[in-house]
């Protein structure tokens, strides 16, 4: 699913009028059905209670006013307050002109803002996308004072004060919506951490918007759903054999630290791969062959961390980095392994496929010369606070995003920055933000599970580079949000995960 800017929201809304002979008020009048149809599977009219609906004076206060009388068509008791304006749009007039005359209208003031109980049930349809400067005057004072209100808020399409695709200046006022219900495509700014008190929980309503617009048009900007990646896992060939499915080799653990190298080969075997080795330090070998008797075992001649790298002739995929530790001998591991990683393998005529975590990205990160050795199609999989080590801190979540797209581009390889909305930023420049996980999720192990998933997926003959993460990442979160169901979140643990892989790779 695309992720497109605010101005190419405008386009499609035209591109859709024009290609299906709509006038644009019929338009508005099916985002308005749309929204009526998710807020009453949300709240009854007793519920509800008197609901009020802030309007601006362009189409998204013309999208208040339609749902103002669609609302009490349905029963709602309904009150609406009008940001005064020098003009208003066409469909703004239009529905205000169709408003029922039994539903009260009052107009703001700076000496006349709304009476809000708190916990009173308001819906904003203040501003839109269209909004392209921070709000002041009236409009950021009502704002303020709904915010102040405490009220229960749903907004229409966006938080009034709220950049679609950009950062906020600081301290710019923006409504705080327990809801936000968009239509046609999600936004980016529904995506990123900075924008969560505003969002709230969003959801994006099907108003029948222009296949072949979306279909062409250009964004780096895109949603992994579950229609993303259907059908992507090729079916396992009643023939197959262990060969079949790969042999990788996983490079993890240190003393203290063998829970990692074990929750990242239980996921890797649940992955579907079909023949695992792990090379870990002496000291974890009765731990890991009781807990992980269908992989294989090499030992370190170190007896607390990993100083030696084996031959890689025999594997088709190499992850390295859970519970690695940070010795210089596994430093000199990891640098022999990017220099045999970059030739090309015999089958493939492509480099070794690598996935790097943990420890491994610290070490990348405290030897930055390292990274122009990385082999094509290397999958990083950072956390926030990892990826600052590779590159720089952040100002905010979209300079972040542009750091990733850079990073990716620049050392043609596979980044997975973890977070709510793990984002994959490929070589070719693209952002593929997941759409599965929850917060349980942020424990301990979260992050070796997803290593040795992506191992697994990465040894796949059959699955090209940036499809084998993307659905890896997916399957990952929809693991996760299987177990959450039985656990529930604040109980999850990454052991849970990884019992979940199967399943989550079956409907796929």
């Amino acid at each position: 699913m695309k992720i497109l800017t605010a101005a190419q929201t405008r386009q499609l809304d035209q591109a859709t009028i024009r290609e299906q002979h709509l006038l644009s008020v019929e338009l508005m009048e099916r985002a308005a059905a749309a929204f009526i149809q998710w807020f009453s599977s949300y709240f009854t009219p007793a519920e509800a209670g008197e609901t009020l609906i802030i309007c601006g004076p362009g189409n998204n206060g013309g999208d208040g006013l339609a749902i103002a009388r669609l609302l009490l068509q349905r029963g709602y008791a309904v009150r609406v307050s009008l940001l005064p304006a020098e003009k208003q749009s066409s469909d703004w007039q239009h529905n205000r002109k169709h408003l029922p005359a039994a539903v009260p209208v009052a107009n703001l003031s700076p000496q006349h803002l709304p009476a809000i109980a708190e916990g009173a049930l308001v819906i904003d349809a203040l501003f839109g996308t269209g909004l392209s400067r921070p709000l002041d005057g009236l409009a950021a004072a009502v704002v303020q004072h709904l915010n102040d209100a405490g009220a229960h808020v749903v907004a229409v399409d966006i938080p009034s004060g709220l950049f679609a695709d950009a950062p906020q200046p600081d301290d710019s006022p923006v409504v705080r919506a327990q809801h936000t219900v968009g239509f046609g495509l999600p936004k980016l700014a529904f995506l990123l951490p900075q924008n969560a008190e505003f969002v709230g929980e969003w959801h994006v309503e099907n108003i029948g918007l222009s296949t072949g617009f979306i279909a062409e048009a250009a964004t780096p900007w895109h949603y992994t759903d579950a229609a993303a990646v259907a059908g992507q896992l090729p079916p396992r060939p009643k023939f197959s054999h262990k060969g079949t499915f790969g042999h990788t080799l996983l490079l993890a653990g240190s003393r203290g630290k063998m829970g990692a190298a074990v929750l990242s080969a239980g996921a890797c075997l649940r992955g579907g791969v079909g023949l695992l080795t792990a090379h870990i330090p002496g000291c974890g070998y009765d731990i890991f062959q009781i807990s992980q008797p269908e992989a294989m075992c090499l030992t370190d001649k170190q007896a607390d961390f990993i100083s030696e790298l084996p031959d890689l002739k025999p594997y088709q995929a190499v992850g390295i980095g859970p519970g690695l530790g940070q010795e210089a001998a596994s430093l000199a591991v990891l640098r022999k392994l990017l220099q045999a990683a970059a030739q090309p393998l015999e089958k493939t005529g492509q480099p070794l496929p690598l996935v790097i975590d943990a420890d491994a990205l610290n070490l990348l990160g405290s030897h930055r010369a390292l990274l122009k050795q990385l082999p094509e199609n290397a999958v990083l999989t950072p956390h926030p606070k990892e990826f600052e080590r590779l590159t720089e801190p952040a100002r905010d979540d979209y300079h972040r995003l542009e750091l990733l797209r850079d990073f990716a581009q620049q050392h043609k390889c596979l980044m997975v920055l973890k977070g709510a909305y793990t984002c994959l930023a490929t070589p070719t420049g693209e952002l593929h933000f997941n759409s599965t996980g929850n917060a349980g999720m942020a424990t301990g192990g979260s992050g070796d599970v997803l290593t040795g998933l992506l191992l697994a997926l990465r040894a796949h003959a059959q699955l090209p580079p940036v499809e084998a993460v993307r659905l890896g990442v997916y399957a990952h979160g929809r693991a996760g949000d299987m177990a959450a169901a039985l656990t529930g979140q604040a109980g999850l643990v990454a052991g849970d995960i990884v019992r979940h892989i199967g399943p989550a790779l079956a409907e796929l």
